[in-house]
């Protein structure tokens, strides 16, 4: 007969076929199937995975995720100034995978929401009862005219991607004279700090190694403020100041000339007029934009984003199918913190929807920012919703502290590696309760 028994059923054929999961019937290929299944192994993904895997068993869960390597992104603002290792940075993608959970290593090529089913790049057809969507966000470097080529050129840089973040240490270490350049492009991104703390970095390397003076640092954003909750602007304006760097707000960077050293920079309030900065180093913040997979697809907003529910993480229209983290249209910035308070409520949700409940823990936007302000200082920014500050500890956060960087750069990797993609962390809204003695 025009069937065979597939290599993932059990070893003896003698037992009956239909202890195998999976479904095969004459001529077509083997569907698999997945009581939950998350689409992407970044931070989102991994964290879900580890949940599911406590709530449902490891064998009904499955993770879609093409990329061999797992990277610690936050990371990349310390390698791209010299103070860590693009090296230490990241882990193999089978070693952060929860045991037991099956990897599918492919790209999701198709999602079905109406009926439950999704395609990966080769072809597999996966059904699914409950759904997760962490697919993160995509870098668009050839947005800019004269990216990604650019970067083959001596002097730019980018933190945002494996491939070039080291390309800024070498132009920050490269640097004579001149113009340093630090830009932030006309889209949402993931990490909204990022392109600043670079440049607060680049200044103390310039500082440190006699270079300063000989330099003109220029931050060029397309954003209207300095930074989006106000007690934190405020803070880092004075910074700014003190340390005589020059920000231009409503500047997005539209072309690299990289043979003559030159960025184009439209000015967003003045419609057709553009600047042209010479530089002797850049840093290139790249547009962003959602997953090509879900742009057009039903369970995208109008932009692309998973349309979710910004309280409890649940599909507005397909019950379920659930949404954490970059790929999501909540209204809170792009970081792995914010995954983490979204870790604690989704596990919630999807305990309340399993057992045809009502989800009842909501999601108040926690979102987190670690503004690195020189190589032994941080100002550490939290926040929710409605950008008003919410901090875990009992101190005035939008002071410069030496504590706040050992935090970043030693203590948040482990709480990542060993808690976060574990599913043990879900934030520090306990922690915050406690600190406050009950007051927030």
């Amino acid at each position: 007969d025009n069937f065979s028994v597939p290599e993932f059923c059990s070893q003896s054929v003698l037992l009956p076929l239909f202890v195998c999961r999976f479904h095969v019937t004459g001529g077509q290929q083997s569907k698999e199937h997945y009581k939950v299944l998350v689409l992407g192994g970044g931070s989102g993904g991994i964290a879900m995975s580890a949940r599911m895997k406590r709530k449902v068993g490891a064998e009904n869960v499955a993770v879609v995720e093409p990329s061999e390597m797992h990277y610690y992104q936050p990371l990349w603002t310390l390698v791209g100034a010299g103070a860590k290792s693009v090296k230490g940075s990241g882990r193999p993608t089978a070693s952060v995978v929860p045991s037991g959970v099956k990897w599918i290593k492919s790209h999701v090529q198709e999602i079905n929401p109406d009926k439950n089913t999704v395609r990966t790049g080769d072809g597999k057809e996966i059904s699914y009862k409950y759904l997760i969507v962490a697919l993160g966000l995509q870098l668009h470097y050839e947005k800019i005219k004269g990216l990604p080529e650019a970067f083959e050129h001596p002097g730019i840089g980018s933190n945002y991607s494996v491939q070039t973040v080291n390309k800024t240490w070498a132009a920050l270490q490269n640097f004579k004279e001149g113009n340093a350049v630090f830009s932030f492009p006309n889209t949402p991104v993931k990490c909204a700090g990022a392109p600043q703390k670079i440049m607060y970095l680049s200044d103390a390397y310039m500082r440190k190694t006699g270079k300063r003076s000989k330099a003109n640092i220029i931050y060029n954003t397309s954003l209207p403020v300095l930074f989006g909750v106000k007690k934190y602007a405020d803070a880092l304006w004075e910074i700014v100041k003190k340390r005589d760097l020059q920000v231009n707000l409503r500047h997005n960077l539209i072309e690299v000339r990289a043979d003559r050293r030159e960025a184009v920079f439209e000015k967003l309030d003045s419609p057709g007029e553009t600047v042209t900065v010479e530089y002797e180093m850049l840093h290139v913040t790249p547009p962003m934009g959602p997953p090509e997979v879900l742009k057009g697809n039903p369970l995208a907003d109008e932009a692309g984003w998973l349309d979710v529910d910004k309280n409890v993480l649940q599909h507005k229209r397909y019950p379920n199918v659930f949404g954490i983290g970059d790929c999501t249209n909540l209204p809170t910035s792009k970081t792995a913190a914010a995954v983490a308070g979204q870790s604690a409520v989704l596990d919630r949700t999807i305990s309340k929807v399993m057992k045809n409940g009502q989800p009842d823990k909501k999601y108040d936007g926690y979102t987190s920012c670690p503004l690195v302000t020189s190589y032994n200082t941080v100002i550490l920014a939290e926040f929710d919703y409605n950008l008003e500050p919410l901090e875990t500890f009992p101190i005035d956060q939008s002071k410069e502290r030496r504590i706040m960087y050992h935090m970043k750069a030693d203590l948040m990797p482990h709480l990542y590696w060993h808690g976060l993609l574990r599913g043990l962390w879900g934030g520090p809204g306990p922690y915050r309760k406690l600190m406050h003695l009950g007051m927030k």
